[in-house]
């Protein structure tokens, strides 16, 4: 269905696109009308909302290769231990 009336967008790119394309922001009919709000400064905080919302990725840590020697090697000792119990 389409309905019969327009928005005002903001399509901004994202800052990691390895997660997301671009953010797409649908402004309020009154935002262009206020007083002290220019272009810019709408683009501005469309961006820093958009980078507020990408997930935090943790520093340090163990990489997944890592992890997969760990389950590799654990499965290995519980195969070998029940191998030679039995």
């Amino acid at each position: 269905m389409v309905k019969g009336t327009s928005r005002q967008v903001i399509v901004v790119p994202s800052p990691d696109p390895e997660l997301f394309e671009q953010a797409i922001f649908i402004l309020r009919h009154d935002a262009l009308g206020r007083q002290g709000i220019s272009d810019r400064e709408i683009l501005r905080q469309a961006r820093q909302v958009a980078g507020g919302f990408l997930p935090q990725r943790k520093k340090g840590g163990l990489k997944p290769p890592v992890w997969g020697i760990f389950g590799a090697a654990g499965t290995a000792l519980v195969w070998l231990v029940t191998a030679l119990v039995w």
